[in-house]
């Protein structure tokens, strides 16, 4: 008899079920991994199907008015009532616009010069000016077409009866459109600065996810936690040598962005360097903290990638951060992916300095300490 033939004879269904059956006790009993199981598509779906926008509205808007007319009346209210624009304040002069849009904390700047409505009741045809922050060229894109068909709309309504001679083609004033920081609407100048830190967040989470877990499978955890050292200088230790692989990174990163995809380098060295400091600890901590709570690598492995995925998508990295929900915007804002991106494209893009890259430091500053807490308190129990 053949040995294929004896091996099929002796194959058992019943020995084959309970080998089926081991399996999915193994599962039930790895939570972690039935989280995933449930928690990832789950994740996927809200994320693209609700938090996914690449066509963003009521994009925070400020405007310069030295000339209060009902013409500039009339344009602002049709830029309100286009969706895309939120006119959230009124700026005193020009630099006070500048240091708004290098803060991020508006997108476009609307310019009404002081003899506009003199020039236009003159059929000069006058200009307004807008100013965009083109530092994600899709985040303003359908704002920036919406703008150029609010002329006609605005010179009907106005210039009626005794005007109705200055509504004429062309429009009877223009809109100036000013592309700041990224002119050319170049994405590499967005998405190449932007990869910076979603490698850091993959590489480091991911590596350090593994450090206690793999003493853990190898059976040192034990005299790890025999000797005399406090939990803080375990979790500082493990950290340390991994500061000097993200900087490696960060470097490589740099070199290829200005070499090879010509991305201006407007700001300071120091400064980019100091907040990749604070967001590779900010990070290491992470992956210091889902390491504590895996059983094993596998679930180090898992919760990495949990959490990252919101990190890529929540970030502002793949998609425009104003087009989001305020719910995801909420879980954005807690992420320190979120303000790192603004951190390296502002140094990069804008030469932003430290008065307007603290806003975006210092809740990654705070994100580490309270997640080096969490590590901590999980490492006490571990060695309870």
């Amino acid at each position: 008899m053949s040995t294929p033939l004896r091996f099929a004879r002796s194959f058992s269904f019943a020995r084959w079920w309970s080998i089926v059956l081991k399996e999915f006790l193994q599962l039930r009993r790895d939570r972690v991994t039935f989280a995933m199981i449930v928690g990832v598509p789950i994740l996927q779906l809200t994320l693209f199907g609700f938090a996914i926008n690449t066509d963003p509205k009521h994009l925070p808007t400020a405007v310069i008015v030295a000339d209060t007319s009902p013409f500039e009346r009339s344009f602002v209210a049709a830029m309100r009532n286009s969706d895309y624009f939120d006119v959230i304040e009124t700026l005193p002069d020009e630099a006070s616009a500048r240091h708004a849009l290098a803060r991020g904390d508006v997108q476009f700047v609307l310019t009404v010069p002081a003899d506009f409505s003199r020039r236009l009741l003159r059929g000069e045809r006058p200009s307004l000016l807008v100013e965009a922050d083109a530092t994600d060229p899709v985040a303003i894109g359908s704002a920036l077409d919406a703008l150029t068909g609010l002329v006609q709309p605005v010179a009907d309504k106005d210039l009626v009866g005794p005007l109705a001679h200055l509504n004429g083609r062309p429009g009877a004033f223009d809109v100036v459109l000013h592309r700041l920081y990224n002119p050319e609407g170049i994405t590499q100048y967005n998405v190449v600065p932007g990869l910076m830190g979603v490698i850091l967040t993959m590489t480091m989470v991911m590596m350090t996810g593994l450090a206690i877990t793999r003493e853990r499978e190898r059976g040192t955890m034990e005299n790890l936690l025999a000797t005399p050292v406090l939990p803080i200088e375990v979790m500082t230790g493990k950290i340390v040598p991994y500061v000097f692989i993200g900087l490696i990174q960060v470097s490589i990163i740099l070199v290829a962005a200005r070499i090879v995809f010509h991305v201006p380098f407007v700001g300071s060295v120091l400064a980019i360097y100091l907040s990749a400091l604070l967001f590779i600890a900010a990070n290491l901590t992470v992956g210091i903290t889902l390491s504590s709570l895996a059983q094993n690598q596998l679930q180090a492995m898992q919760l990495a990638v949990f959490y990252f995925l919101p990190n890529i998508l929540l970030s502002g990295f793949m998609f425009p951060f104003a087009g989001m929900p305020k719910w995801a915007q909420f879980i954005g804002n807690l992420l320190p992916l979120t303000y790192f991106d603004r951190l390296v494209r502002g140094i990069l893009l804008k030469g932003n300095g430290w008065a307007d890259l603290w806003p975006s430091a210092w809740p990654v500053a705070v994100f580490t300490v309270v997640v080096m807490g969490i590590a901590l308190r999980f490492y006490r129990r571990t060695l309870d």
